[in-house]
């Protein structure tokens, strides 16, 4: 345990030098929206203000609302829940943008219990004079933030002398004029063509928690609309992923050898931060690189969406939890997609190689900042038009944002009908499960992408991973292909392994036969001395059957014993059977009766000499009278 305890701490000490080296050059970008004041005049003006990295900020909109604020300073930092009976409430009717004050909790908890009590946006007041900073989501999320994936009201910060002014105003609005403010999205997005071009900055460990869980849901909700996207033309897709070096001084330890590939330049922290147990960084920095190959041999296919496919698949078919994490669960991907794997091997390089890779070395040189861009140091990261998008990765979000970054009236039908389908079923199915007999297949196409789900045909349902398998079960199983089972005809007898029954969803040979299931073959029971093994008995096998009877016209087979009686003797035999049945009814009755005789016989007695004690009767001999009226006075 203390070796483990000591390979975690020098891990961390290995990701701290390798992080202060990345941040100590970093440039971070504060993107932002305005803050207009409509009412009242003497605020009039338009003031900038840092969009927060969670919520949903409404890229290309605006929304006009009335500033509150808290009239209890116990709850002006939105720290803690508002009064959920009185929830904020403007007397115009407009939005209500509750302004709170910074400090005391995180900036998210802020925003959820604002958009708890009916705020339609919220306003966070710096409390020092500096430059404005991006608010984001705790770097650590416990059990108790799960409202962190639900919020989606926009937050921004405002600086402290522009927060100042509006809280005093909001204050002094009580029966008087309203603050009304209009939030501004539509310079936060850049639109000078008809082409969007975007980045996402992910990772493919499924092991860090929530962002993990975040990152797998917006690839498959938003796979279709990224496709539909491409397929056209309109808009320019690349993925990225961000590697971290092993400084030299440590390039011989264990940990850059667990954690990193081509001698040190290229690493990625332990999934579990135990190098000991589980996965090491090498293996994310590994299936990085592949899945970086997949999009380049794919683009060089015209066919760059396929990396949105790969990528869905991958982590379903090849989670870390399931330990399916590796190499061959991700060549069965490819081959699936229909992706040229010799290829995706060339383009990977050598990872034992003391050479630079080139996909790895052009990721750390594009993660630096470039033009109006900061540099990429979280992840997710998704940067539209070189601005890097704020807010809460969710499809139906940064749709909206990507269809904000189109120049006017050059949007495409997928901004303007989301429901659309992609088609993706047609080529190689998807890559989904097929059978090749019914022709039924476990490829769905939605607006969303294609899923592949076993599916329920004619009433049939069909189980399995939709992937590699799908196999029908349940009552109705027996009609497709007989469940998969054995089943033959001769002589004009049918015989099926297949029970069809929901509680059987497997194959059993019928009776008169044995075998797996799959198949199965006549039992001879007349070779086998099974049945007919009587002395006066012949057997004759039949196929999955066989035919006994008695040798001699005066004999009868009887089946359940396994004999031969005679004829003329059967029914006397009978009739001694329920004569003899007769008498023992006849004695157990009277065994019964007997039986209750004696029973009522001696409760009487007992209840007789019971009674006895309490009520003296009068055949009692006088001599025992004071003996009893001795021990009632005592």
């Amino acid at each position: 345990m203390a070796m483990q305890g000591d390979g975690r701490r020098l891990a961390a000490v290995l990701l701290l030098v390798v992080a202060t080296a990345s941040v100590a050059s970093a440039r971070f970008i504060v993107e932002k929206n305005s803050v207009k004041v409509v009412s009242p005049h003497s605020l009039r003006g338009r003031h900038e203000a840092a969009i927060a990295n969670y919520g949903v900020p409404d890229y290309g909109g605006t929304l006009t609302g009335v500033v509150l604020y808290p009239a209890d300073a116990k709850l002006a930092n939105g720290c803690k829940p508002f009064d959920a009976a009185a929830p904020f409430k403007s007397r115009s009717g407009r939005p209500v943008v509750l302004l709170v004050d910074r400090g005391g909790c995180f900036f998210a908890l802020k925003t959820w219990n604002a958009q708890q009590a009916g705020a339609a946006a919220v306003l966070v007041a710096d409390s020092v004079e500096e430059p404005l900073l991006t608010m984001d989501t705790p770097e650590e999320e416990t059990p108790d933030m799960a409202f962190l994936a639900n919020i989606t009201a926009p937050s921004a910060l405002i600086t402290k002398t522009f927060g100042d002014a509006l809280r005093a105003a909001a204050s002094k609005s009580g029966g008087g004029e309203e603050v009304v403010v209009r939030l501004d999205w539509r310079e936060s997005m850049p639109n000078p063509d008809d082409r969007v071009e975007y980045e996402f900055w992910t990772n493919s460990n499924d092991e860090c928690g929530p962002r993990c869980d975040e990152q797998a849901a917006f690839v498959s909700a938003f796979r279709g609309h990224a496709q539909l996207l491409e397929k056209a033309g309109d808009a320019l897709f690349t993925p990225h992923y961000i590697t971290w070096f092993c400084p030299s001084q440590f390039a011989g330890t264990r940990q850059c050898a667990s954690q990193c590939i081509n001698h040190g330049r290229y690493c990625a922290p332990d999934p579990e931060g135990d190098l000991a147990a589980g996965y090491e960084g090498k293996d994310v920095v590994l299936e990085n690189l592949r899945q970086l190959c997949v999009h380049r041999v794919a683009n060089a296919r015209n066919s760059s969406w396929v990396w949105w496919d790969f990528v869905t698949d991958y982590r379903v078919r090849c989670s870390m939890k399931e330990r399916k994490y590796s190499r061959e669960c991700a060549e069965e991907v490819v081959a699936s997609l229909g992706l040229p794997a010799e290829m995706i091997a060339e383009c990977m390089g050598d990872p034992e190689a003391d050479v630079d890779n080139d996909v790895l070395k052009t990721e750390q040189i594009v993660q630096v900042g470039q033009g109006n861009r900061g540099d990429v140091t979280i992840l997710p990261t998704l940067v539209i038009n070189n601005v890097q998008y704020r807010g809460k990765l969710e499809s139906t979000a940064v749709l909206k944002a990507i269809c904000a970054g189109y120049k006017e009236t050059t949007e495409p039908r997928v901004c303007l009908t989301q429901d659309m389908e992609t088609d993706e079923c047609l080529k190689n199915n998807g890559g989904c499960w097929r059978d090749q007999k019914t022709n039924v297949t476990a490829c769905k196409d939605t607006y969303r992408g294609r899923t592949c789900e076993c599916p329920v045909v004619d009433g049939v349902q069909y189980e399995g991973d939709g992937y590699k398998q799908c196999k029908a079960v349940g009552p109705g199983r027996c009609a497709v292909d007989n469940g998969g089972c054995w089943k033959d005809t001769r002589h004009g007898k049918t015989f099926s392994a297949c029970a069809g029954s929901e509680s059987l969803s497997g194959c059993k040979c019928p009776p008169g036969f044995r075998g797996d299931g799959l198949t199965c073959e006549d039992v001879d029971e007349c070779g086998e001395k099974l049945s007919c093994s009587c002395p006066h008995c012949s057997c004759r096998n039949t196929w999955g059957g066989h035919h006994c009877r008695c040798k001699g016209d005066d004999l009868v087979y009887i089946r359940d014993q396994d004999t031969c009686v005679a004829k003329n003797t059967s029914s006397l035999g009978w009739t001694v059977v329920l004569l003899v049945l007769a008498c023992l009814v006849g004695v157990g009755a009277a065994g019964f009766a007997f039986y209750k005789y004696r029973l009522r016989s001696y409760m009487d007695s007992e209840v007789a000499a019971i009674m006895s004690q309490y009520m003296p009767l009068e055949s009692h001999s006088s001599e025992n009278r004071p003996l009893r009226e001795e021990a009632q006075e005592a």
